[in-house]
């Protein structure tokens, strides 16, 4: 092909999101290019269309190169001739050069990334920095008891893993002890294992291999435990994962009968290193019959000197019947344990009057004598002495016929000392110092 056939160059590019690029640039300078000296024009890039024809020599027929290169060829000539493309050429160049740096920095910023979530791994390119950003992204939402490896905000680079683990709750009966702990493993059989439950031997209410969803699940476990059982004079231990202690009785080989129970509620959940003995009861009723103690009513009694109290009417005690449960606990009696009575005889309240008199203290023709003298001789100076055959009693071991036919009313020893000395004198006058034989001569002093 001619020089004056010869095409303008026209590049294309292609970027990299696929979509092509057409260079329509038509420079208006066209008619300026012959005015301005060689020496001020921008040099040329060198595009490789232009590389083939750096061996032009003068007066060699057109090069490959093109145009252009025959505008070159010209220079180096000296005969001034400006190719017509050089400008077009000069700012699609530039175009080329800034979508290829824009490129390059783009192709930079993209990271290959392997993104795990609940164990599904899956390889993204991102524009994130980091680990936050990318969760973003990605649309992963994590809260407090989500596991992210590595954690958030650390910065990312190609090639680098992220994982995201789920927390699931799970309502935990552990052992007979309620709680709800979270994890982020997906079976039970994980979860036992990062909770540190020791699974061997233990009865777990789900299969091991239940998968635990985002909603979590409710679980029952309960360890295999040590339990010392004591029943009819020996000692069984057994392992067991038994919800009660009745469970654990029936594990061993024990039955209760009639009233037999144990040390702890038989319900009751049991503990790991405990011992429960097994309590063998009989038992029985008994009935008995209680004295019911009767009241005392006091009647004030003018007649009778102060101090002086007489029993107008006895009283009677009633009767109560009592039914007690007697219990044997392995063998050994325990306290009767008192379970009903009812009244057989109600109790009758005692009378007795008491004396608002006032006592005399003088007796004419004895007033003079030594009576502490005989009281200290009959009795010790005791008004509630008395003698060791109950006959005689109070300060001068009156007998209780002398006392009332005195005036003194119930016993002498219950007497006031001061009534007791008054009836001694009254005595004295009648019957002088007779009615004490041995010690009526402490009378004279």
């Amino acid at each position: 092909m001619s020089n004056s056939q010869y095409e303008p160059y026209a590049p294309t590019y292609a970027p990299p999101y696929g979509h092509g690029y057409a260079d329509t640039y038509e420079p208006a300078y066209e008619a300026y290019e012959s005015q301005v000296p060689e020496s001020d024009l921008p040099t040329e890039p060198r595009l490789p269309r232009q590389a083939a024809s750096e061996s032009v020599s003068d007066g060699a027929a057109v090069p490959s190169g093109g145009r252009a290169e025959a505008r070159r060829a010209a220079r180096r000539r000296g005969t001034g001739e400006r190719p017509e493309s050089l400008r077009k050429l000069l700012p699609q160049a530039l175009v080329v050069a800034f979508l290829a740096g824009g490129t390059s920095a783009f192709v930079a910023n993209d990271k290959a990334i392997e993104l795990s979530v609940d164990g599904k791994p899956r390889t993204l390119h991102t524009f994130a920095d980091d680990v936050t950003e990318l969760l973003a992204a990605e649309g992963v939402d994590v809260g407090a008891h989500d596991v992210v490896a590595p954690a958030p905000g650390t910065p990312l680079a190609t090639g680098d893993e992220v994982a995201v683990h789920y927390g699931r709750p799970v309502r935990l009966t552990l052992d007979g002890q309620p709680r709800e702990v979270w994890t982020t493993e997906q079976t039970v059989a994980g979860a036992l294992r990062q909770l540190g439950v020791r699974a061997e031997g233990a009865y777990v209410s789900t299969s091991r291999s239940q998968r635990i969803g985002r909603a979590g699940l409710t679980l029952d476990v309960r360890t295999e435990r040590t339990v010392t059982i004591m029943a009819d004079g020996r000692a069984r231990t057994i392992r067991t994962n038994a919800a009660s202690v009745r469970e654990a009785l029936d594990e061993a080989g024990i039955t209760l009968h009639g009233q037999d129970t144990t040390s702890v509620a038989p319900g009751s959940f049991p503990r790991d290193g405990q011992t429960v003995t097994v309590m063998r009861i009989t038992g029985s009723k008994e009935v008995r019959e209680e004295s019911i103690p009767f009241a005392v009513e006091r009647t004030r009694d003018p007649s009778l000197f102060r101090g002086t109290e007489v029993v107008e009417r006895a009283g009677q005690p009633g009767v109560r019947r009592v039914t007690y449960f007697l219990r044997t606990v392995n063998g050994v009696k325990e306290k009767p344990r008192r379970v009903g009575s009812e009244v057989v005889r109600e109790p009758r309240a005692q009378v007795v009057k008491v004396g608002t008199r006032a006592m005399p203290t003088s007796v004419g023709g004895a007033d003079h004598l030594d009576w502490s003298g005989l009281a200290a001789c009959e009795s010790g100076g005791r008004p509630g002495a008395v003698d060791p055959s109950g006959t005689y009693g109070g300060l001068y071991q009156f007998d209780t016929r002398t006392w009332q036919g005195l005036g003194g009313a119930g016993r002498p020893q219950d007497a006031p000392a001061a009534e007791q000395t008054f009836r001694a004198k009254k005595l004295y006058v009648r019957r002088g110092a007779s009615p004490w034989p041995h010690c009526g001569a402490r009378l004279q002093g």
